[in-house]
């Protein structure tokens, strides 16, 4: 199975939101300090990943937002 982008930024956004959830709770320091760097790791695997992504497409900046073209905009 080839993981995606996307793959990477919801595995690095789940895990940075264990290690937010683990020093609200108490955990113990070294598993919260382990975790940090871990979630670390996977910002710059995750950073490399979206980076090198093989997506394609035909939209410019002219395009705007989809979802509010800036052709439909008074002047």
């Amino acid at each position: 199975m080839k993981a995606t982008a996307h793959f990477w930024v919801v595995l690095t956004t789940l895990a940075l939101i264990t290690v937010t959830l683990m020093s609200v709770m108490n955990f113990p320091f070294n598993w919260v300090f382990y975790s940090t760097i871990v979630g670390q790791i996977l910002i710059v695997l995750m950073v490399y990943k979206v980076l090198t992504d093989k997506y394609k497409t035909n939209k410019t900046f002219d395009d705007f937002y989809e979802d509010d073209p800036i052709s439909g905009r008074p002047n």
